[in-house]
């Protein structure tokens, strides 16, 4: 008898550990810069109004851009300042634009519209 009240108990133990959430040192610790990010208003997909180039914004301070058919076409980080934009191309160039309105974006001779 007591192997099996031993047995049931290893068992309950064993159901509980799966059943617990995971310490908060195991999770995944965010920076507060992505924190303050992920509240950002800029943050999202910022499109032409031909639809040709697509400019994602992510909250972690990256950005990736697509060009027609050609997903990924540029990527990199950036930082918003205000409504003044900077970014920093990991091929090595930089460029930088101005949001108008929270719904505009003048970025590269170009305009670029957030989609809804």
């Amino acid at each position: 008898m007591t192997r099996h009240k031993f047995l049931m108990a290893a068992c309950l133990l064993t159901a509980m550990a799966l059943l617990m959430p995971a310490p908060a040192s195991a999770v995944q610790p965010t920076t507060q810069k992505e924190d303050i990010m992920t509240q950002h208003p800029y943050i999202g997909m910022w499109v032409t109004a031909d639809g040709h180039i697509r400019q994602e914004l992510l909250p972690n301070g990256r950005y990736d851009e697509a060009r027609g058919t050609r997903k990924s076409a540029y990527q990199g980080r950036y930082e918003v300042r205000g409504n003044h934009i900077d970014y920093w191309d990991d091929a090595g160039f930089t460029a930088d634009g101005t949001f108008v309105e929270n719904d505009v974006l003048h970025h590269g001779g170009m305009i670029f519209y957030r989609e809804r």
